[in-house]
């Protein structure tokens, strides 16, 4: 999902260098939402992860 949030900011960047404002803007936006649930996910799994480490 990383993966796929550093592309779009790329497409982003991109479009925004060339001109295209409403695909950076777009692309930017879907870059955000997926960082953000990228996010999200690796702290559920690093919780996860400790508390499953703890038990007997």
């Amino acid at each position: 999902m990383l993966y796929w949030a550093l592309i779009f900011l790329v497409v982003a960047l991109v479009a925004g260098v060339f001109g295209f404002g409403g695909i950076a803007s777009a692309s930017a936006g879907i870059a955000q939402i997926l960082f953000v649930i990228f996010l999200v996910l690796f702290v559920v799994a690093m919780v996860v992860r400790a508390l499953k480490g703890r038990s007997p």
